[in-house]
């Protein structure tokens, strides 16, 4: 996350003067209790910025969908004719959110 061509030394130690410190997170999994489900976050870089008393958390990382939108789960239980949620959230996620996979596979 530094730029290019900058010593990574004399960046911290700006960061520093500015009253910022930066810490690594060794992390292996990322979990974020949202609204409309879970999203989980693999093999996350997680950095901790601490500014002013402040603290932040900074994550990147592979995005593993949990969570789908409703008018999908509506889509596929309108084609599929399954009312089950729990049922179509599953087939969701093994389409990885691919809608016409998931009817096709609910459909066999």
């Amino acid at each position: 996350m530094i730029p290019g061509g900058m010593d990574p030394k004399k960046v911290e130690q700006m960061l520093k003067q500015l009253g910022m410190e930066m810490e690594d997170i060794k992390a292996k999994e990322v979990i974020i209790k949202a609204e409309g489900g879970d999203i989980i976050i693999e093999n996350p870089q997680v950095v901790k910025t601490t500014m002013r008393g402040q603290v932040i958390y900074q994550v990147s990382g592979d995005v593993k969908q949990e969570n789908f939108p409703e008018e999908d789960i509506k889509l596929v239980m309108d084609q599929t004719g399954i009312k089950d949620e729990e049922k179509i959230k599953q087939a969701l996620k093994e389409a990885k959110g691919d809608v016409v996979e998931a009817i096709m596979k609910l459909k066999k």
